[in-house]
């Protein structure tokens, strides 16, 4: 039987402007839904349905020429949205309601989405998956003993299950592409510096931008149009190259690249990296539609270093460091987070300053490695997503290794500031998706999503859905 889920989210909009449904009754489809599928799923800590109603109901139809209008989203739980409580993932905050919206959630307001809640996280989006101490853990929907990674598990979840059509995310060191990865899903990290609501520019090593998670390349395309901001009119057919530039590219699809294909990772000199089979199985499924397409591929490697694992330990541990959190409130958070916290506050600015600038170097040296590609083919996790309660929490270096471990892969790329696209090109014998990575050069997000069309065109992806759908 049809229902509206069924529909992409360009679908969606285009039946707005039609006049085919209104933004109330699309509302109250995904309301429904998630009053009936998130207590098994966990992927909203909150749902604003009072708000959400009250704002499909007095929506203009003079703006409808915005790029989101009548569409619902929701809030990762990192985001801050006045009036509405937002907890980071953390019982300290656990009832905290802010005064203000930050940039990224006025964006999307801006562009006539209608957030319907707060999506779950980590504590303070600190790891790769989604269990914290305020709320259950959100599950898999395709197997509801794993995990959807982290940590914007709750937003792909939400977008897997089809509680929402698209949602935003943040990534700062894989925590977009990890969860659609696990979950079946297009997830993007945009270029450091695209995004005027959430750079990365202002955040330690540039580390944490925000980036689409939707069912199809061309939805993902779509929400990062909007994500960027701007008064973009657009069309189904994105004849209009300068506004909806990614939509255009991914309706489009065109195009032959040069695509490096590599298994290395930055952490194989400090921790065992082992990929799995089903892993490796969707890697050789992209290398070989990526052939048959007639683009060009050559093996590639990242060169063996001795400094990246410690250098983006410091990293990670001093942007844990700087959390205003103190005394009796530290209690109040997680084994992780308080050892990270306590980690990060013991290293030294000098010790800062070499790891900026090895990490600075780093960057330089991949993007040069990977100037004569268009993009480059890696898996999106070494491992098939992880069992609830896997991760270690009375051993916080354990903790980390495992992290690394599941997803060697993709945090180099926030390092680098360079663009990324996971696809999920297949479907292991026990049904669980697993996914590959594209990184594209500085900017190259639309020869992503050319790339990333092109295999969709092949391999049908959206139109598998977990047992909820």
């Amino acid at each position: 039987m049809f229902e509206l889920h069924h529909l992409s989210a360009q679908e969606q909009w285009d039946w707005l402007h039609r006049g085919e449904i209104e933004p109330i009754e699309l509302v109250e489809h995904y309301l429904e839904r998630i009053f009936r599928l998130n207590p098994n799923l966990g992927a909203f800590v909150t749902i604003t349905e009072d708000a959400a109603r009250e704002s499909a109901k007095t929506v203009n139809r003079d703006n409808a020429t915005r790029p989101l209008w009548g569409l619902p989203i929701a809030d990762k739980d990192l985001q801050q949205r006045k009036g509405v409580r937002t907890t980071f993932g953390s019982a300290l905050f656990k009832e905290f309601v802010p005064t203000n919206s930050d940039e990224l959630t006025e964006t999307l307001d801006a562009a006539g989405a209608i957030s319907l809640g707060k999506t779950n996280t980590p504590e303070f989006g600190l790891s790769s998956y989604t269990e914290n101490a305020i709320t259950p853990p959100t599950r898999n929907p395709y197997d509801l003993d794993l995990g959807p990674g982290g940590s914007s598990g709750g937003a792909a979840v939400a977008v897997a299950a089809g509680m929402l059509p698209f949602a935003p995310g943040s990534d700062g060191g894989g925590s977009v592409r990890i969860p659609a990865a696990a979950t079946g899903l297009v997830g993007v990290k945009p270029s450091r510096g695209l995004l005027p609501a959430g750079s990365g520019l202002d955040k330690l090593a540039g580390l944490v931008v925000p980036g689409p998670i939707a069912r199809s390349v061309a939805d993902a395309a779509m929400l990062l149009d909007a994500m960027c901001g701007g008064d973009y009119e657009f069309t189904l057919r994105a004849q209009n190259v300068d506004k909806g530039a990614y939509l255009n590219s991914a309706v489009r699809g065109e195009g032959r690249f040069q695509i490096g294909v590599m298994t290395s990772s930055p952490w194989d000199f400090d921790y065992e990296i082992q990929i799995e089979a089903d892993a490796l199985a969707a890697f050789e499924i992209a290398k070989r539609e990526l052939d048959a397409l007639g683009h060009g591929l050559e093996e590639t490697r990242l060169p063996e270093q001795d400094f990246y694992a410690d250098c983006f330990r410091t990293i990670w541990k001093v942007g844990a460091g700087v959390i205003p959190v103190s005394g009796s409130e530290l209690e109040l958070l997680e084994p992780l987070t308080r050892w990270l916290i306590a980690e990060g506050r013991s290293i030294s600015a000098v010790q800062l300053a070499d790891a900026l600038s090895r990490l600075t170097n780093f960057e330089r040296s991949v993007n040069q490695q990977f100037a004569s590609f268009d993009a480059v083919l890696t898996p999106a996790l070494a491992q098939s997503p992880r069992p609830i309660g896997w991760y270690s929490q009375e051993d916080p270096e354990l903790n980390f290794a495992q992290q690394v471990q599941y997803t060697p892969f993709t945090s180099f790329v926030n390092v680098t500031g360079l663009p990324a696209i996971v696809l999920p090109v297949h479907v292991s014998a026990t049904g669980l998706p697993m996914g590959v990575q594209l990184i594209g050069k500085p900017g190259g997000e639309r020869a992503l999503f050319a790339i990333g069309a092109q295999l969709e065109r092949r391999l049908q992806w959206q139109k598998r859905h977990p047992p909820q759908w």
